[in-house]
């Protein structure tokens, strides 16, 4: 059955949409790849080519339909391509997290009962053996990389390449059934499995259909006008369902080249060759960025400071007027009179600008006769040239000045120079950062997403971006809020279920296909955007009824860029406290330019400068919770700063570095009562694991600093007992 408006002939699966794309784009780069600091491309024919030997060699290894096969490693071209030739096969790829633990990485494996797994390089492959006997259907490990694997065992191991060149020798007899296999995929076959962060328990696969990927990519392709001419660094965790879209499932709708970079320690080195047009992070990798300018304009001298302080504060104003790239459409070719219809509005537009010079240029002429000292008072003030010019039009110039000195080899520092449409999603970015990108001329917007909605729930439309919301619904999607006041959103991405796990699927999407976000938020009634407030799960009541809203002041305090992380207790208390990570590189750059020596993490994070600056920010935040009306009772108290970076190795964060609220408080429980019981100062010892997977402890005596809180402005509602 076909997708709602598509037609018959529409492509229906990846390696449909693959096979389109070697008629229409032959020639054209699919994907590149750094290796060695040198960028090899391959074309879609040479791509295709690729991932139909490897289909071939699948099923000379014996893949069945129905199979999961298992893909572990960095963001690689043979490894998009063994998901693809997964595909081809009638099996299921499954994505995981190239830095999970063996731990997780076996109950994913036994989960879905893998019987190919791919990895990309011996380490992965090392996990893999470490874990066999609790993954018992794993039957054939590959790898991409060769290097360290000569003296492996290789009854059950196969190099990657080995296997697109077994199956090239086997063409003759395996192509009928791979065609075949090809030729039975629907709009219903399933494309891809991909398992949930695991933020409360275990993660859960969701089964995502071609027609969840398929319809959802067309439709922000559709909605971004994007085309075969965009240029995506692939970057992000192959498990996240955004790479999954943006790298796959958008990339072989609209036809464009997929760039992978040579490692994670490479990526902006990488960023600014490539120079991508469509882009996502989530707001950590833009605070970053934001982080290293800053502490480069800390360290230049007192010209080029004064240059980037005037031009960026004069961008606050006019950036989203003058910045902001031209968005083109498809469009047929132009006609005779829309060429006529452009030379004229062009030749109008140069002729009011010269009338309106001439015109202020006599203007000011006169008036320098009439009145002389107010003339001097006001050419003093608007500068000689300037002051000729119509104000638009003096914005205008200096913008473009900006540009010249400091927007433009800024964002070709950072590797921004060619964005057309830029994402960031996942949680809150902070305002300054959200306005710093946009006065640069940088088109980020805001999407909210999931999962279980192939990503796309809303987006921002052009002209109607704000740091305050996520934008309006998607195409296609319907969102609507619950008695409750959680989210709910039905659309064409919704996934088919939960493997192995009816219960969850049935509690999470009911019978109409109306699927519950967990998350709680309202629409906006003048703008009709959607603004996100909380978990649903985690927003409760104080002590005294106050509303607890914990991710909302945590963004609040990871706005700051000394913040990296923050968790905030209160519920069921009578006052809000909070742990604290301090950002590494940015407190450490401070330390360094105001002489402060530390040994480690640990000693900085104590160092009592540092918690007076802690403190500051934490009060900042509390002095704008205190003009909330619904959030000023959740002011923070009393916080400390955490001995240790909260780690997804430790159970502390999850691979998507989103915070395990409940594994934190039972792990520090020791902590959080002395941040309620009065302690100035608590002694804790902390098992961490380390990246070579060995087990330490460290020993701290952390401080507690009271924190100073505000006056509500606005009358706080008390519930009624």
């Amino acid at each position: 059955m076909a997708a709602p408006g598509a037609s018959a002939h529409d492509p229906c699966s990846i390696p449909a949409l693959l096979a389109r794309n070697v008629a229409l784009y032959g020639d054209r780069p699919a994907y590149r790849e750094k290796e060695f600091g040198i960028w090899q491309a391959w074309t879609w024919a040479e791509a295709a080519d690729e991932i139909r030997a490897m289909a071939l060699g699948f099923l000379a290894l014996g893949m069945a339909r129905g199979d999961h096969v298992a893909v572990i490693g960095r963001n690689r071209p043979a490894h998009y391509w063994a998901m693809v030739a997964a595909q081809m096969c009638g099996a299921v790829p499954v994505p995981l997290y190239q830095d999970a633990v063996a731990e997780e990485m076996a109950y994913v494996l036994d989960h879905c009962g893998a019987r190919f797994v791919v990895c990309g390089d011996q380490e992965q492959v090392d996990k893999v053996i470490e874990i066999r006997d609790r993954a018992p259907g794993v039957e054939h490990v590959l790898y991409n990389d060769k290097r360290g694997m000569r003296k492996y065992d290789h009854s059950h191991l196969n190099w990657l390449h080995d296997i697109g060149d077994e199956g090239r020798a086997a063409h003759r007899r395996l192509e009928p059934e791979l065609d075949a296999r090809i030729a039975e995929q629907t709009w219903d076959t399933t494309c891809v499995m991909l398992y949930t962060s695991g933020t409360t328990g275990k993660p859960k696969g969701v089964v995502l259909s071609n027609r969840n990927i398929i319809e959802t990519a067309k439709a922000s392709v559709a909605f971004d006008h994007l085309g075969q001419d965009e240029e995506v660094l692939a970057y992000l965790p192959m498990a996240w369902v955004g790479d999954f879209i943006f790298s796959i499932g958008q990339a072989m709708v609209a036809g464009f080249c997929v760039n992978c970079p040579e490692s994670p320690d490479t990526m902006m080195t990488d960023l600014r060759e490539i120079g991508p047009t469509y882009f996502f992070a989530p707001p950590r990798i833009f605070e970053t960025m934001l982080t290293s300018v800053m502490i480069r304009m800390e360290d230049a001298g007192d010209l080029k400071h004064a240059l980037f302080r005037h031009f960026m504060d004069f961008a606050k104003g006019t950036g989203e007027r003058f910045g902001m790239p031209r968005y083109r459409r498809k469009q047929s070719r132009p006609t005779l009179r829309r060429r006529v219809r452009w030379v004229y509005r062009y030749a109008m537009g140069i002729g009011f600008a010269i009338e309106t010079l001439a015109e202020n240029a006599v203007r000011g002429f006169f008036v320098r006769l009439r009145h002389p000292l107010e003339a001097r008072k006001h050419y003093q003030a608007r500068g000689p040239l300037l002051n000729l010019y119509p104000k638009p039009l003096r914005d205008y110039f200096d913008y473009r000045t900006g540009e010249v000195l400091i927007y433009g080899p800024l964002k070709n520092t950072l590797g921004l120079s060619r964005i057309r449409v830029a994402y960031t999603a996942g949680e809150a970015i902070g305002p300054e950062i959200f306005d710093f990108y946009r006065s640069l001329g940088i088109n980020l917007k805001q999407l909210y997403g999931q999962t279980e909605a192939s990503v796309f729930i809303t987006q921002q439309p052009d002209g109607q971006v704000r740091s305050d919301t996520v934008g309006v619904p998607s195409p296609g999607v319907e969102v609507k809020i619950g008695e409750s006041g959680e989210v709910f959103y039905r659309s064409p991405g919704t996934f088919v279920e939960y493997y192995k796990n009816p219960e969850s699927t049935a509690s999470t999407k009911d019978a109409e296909g109306w699927v519950a976000t967990g998350d709680a938020g309202f629409f906006e009634e003048a703008s009709g955007h959607l603004r996100i407030i909380d978990r649903a799960k985690d927003v409760g009541r104080m002590a005294d009824g106050a509303l607890f809203a914990p991710k909302y002041v945590e963004n609040k305090l990871k706005f700051f860029p000394d913040i990296l992380e923050a968790v905030v207790f209160g519920a069921g208390r009578e006052m809000c406290t909070a742990f604290i990570n301090i950002d590494l590189t940015a407190v450490g750059n401070w330390a360094e330019r105001n002489n402060i020596a530390y040994a480690s993490y640990q000693e900085l994070a104590g160092h009592p400068r540092v918690l007076e600056t802690i403190k500051s920010h934490v009060e900042e935040v509390n002095r704008s919770l205190a003009g909330d009306e619904m959030l000023s009772g959740c002011q923070v108290r009393r916080f400390l700063v955490l001995h240790k970076e909260l780690d997804a190795d430790d159970g502390e964060l999850t691979r998507t570095r989103k915070v395990r609220r409940r594994i934190i408080e039972e792990k520090f429980a020791d902590l959080v009562a002395a941040l309620y019981d009065g302690s100035a100062e608590k002694y804790t010892e902390t098992e961490v694991t380390y990246e070579d997977g060995r087990k330490g402890r460290i020993r701290a005596t952390l401080k507690i600093r009271d924190a100073r809180s505000f006056p509500a402005e606005f009358p706080r509602k008390v519930a009624a007992e």
